[in-house]
């Protein structure tokens, strides 16, 4: 498959890029040539291989949320800069 002038203006519609004349015939050129290496991987012979859904056989340990020592109140806000008696007070950033 290559890509002509018509077929990248398709493109550029559906993304909704906005293609300057002048980057036409480079685009064109980068899309042939990402395309032509596509079908080179296309010759690889891969039977036999399994599918990968992840890189690495990784596995994300997760944990509970278990509820441990908290925090006091009071122990939070002894260093806060400004605070009321239960609260941290910060600037109003919404007008």
């Amino acid at each position: 498959m290559k890509v002509d002038h018509e077929t990248l203006h398709k493109i550029a519609h559906l993304a909704r890029l906005d293609v300057r004349p002048e980057e036409e015939q480079a685009l064109v050129e980068s899309l042939n040539e990402v395309l032509t290496w596509m079908e080179q991987l296309n010759e690889i012979d891969t039977t036999g291989v399994e599918p990968l859904t992840h890189i690495s056989g990784e596995l994300n340990m997760l944990r509970d949320d278990v509820v441990q020592n908290q925090l006091p109140r009071e122990q939070a806000l002894q260093n806060a800069p400004d605070k009321t008696e239960q609260y941290f007070q910060v600037p109003k950033v919404i007008e």
